[in-house]
């Protein structure tokens, strides 16, 4: 993955590494059931990064051979690969009915980073964006900007759309239509 030195430094900018999980924190370590590249479950519990939207599964993008592969399936692969590597830490930021929203952060080399941040800036995940089409966590959206311009990780290729586009779509039509 592609990490430009501007968006690695300005995720850990006001994130001071720290030697003990904050209280309230707990591992999110392999093991856990991905549902997607933005949520899982643990036992009962359904967990997902607030502010996050992952690609959708079902949905396509074209590599420059000419071979398909699942959107979805591509964040789900980047999720599981940050939590096999890094075990981030996570804390309930907010709550549904049936989730729990969190906030996580990973260890790399002394710096704390924004787990949705990484996901984000490396072209994998996009900023989730409200009712009214703003995006619930404003920062998401300037890594995703910076990671679109740079046409880093899903980005580069010219198929991928946006999953709010699909989720906008599927909620005017009543079905989701890869």
């Amino acid at each position: 993955m592609k990490f430009p030195a501007l968006l690695l430094a300005l995720m850990s900018a006001s994130m001071p590494a720290m030697a003990a999980p904050p209280e309230g924190y707990f591992e999110l370590k392999p093991g856990v059931t991905l549902e997607s590249g933005d949520s899982w479950r643990y036992g009962e519990q359904r967990f997902r990064l607030f502010g996050v939207q992952a690609c959708l599964r079902g949905t396509f993008y074209t590599e420059g051979t000419g071979a398909r592969r699942d959107c979805g399936e591509a964040s789900l692969a980047v999720l599981a690969a940050y939590i096999k590597d890094r075990t981030p830490l996570c804390a309930q930021v907010a709550r549904s009915t049936e989730t729990a929203f969190v906030s996580c952060y990973a260890m790399i080399g002394a710096d704390r980073l924004d787990l949705a941040n990484l996901m984000i800036s490396a072209g994998f995940a996009f900023a989730s964006l409200d009712d009214r089409g703003l995006p619930h966590h404003a920062p998401y959206a300037v890594m995703e900007q910076a990671a679109r311009e740079e046409r880093i990780g899903l980005w580069q290729f010219d198929d991928v759309e946006h999953p709010a586009i699909l989720l906008g779509q599927s909620a005017n039509t009543g079905r989701m239509a890869p």
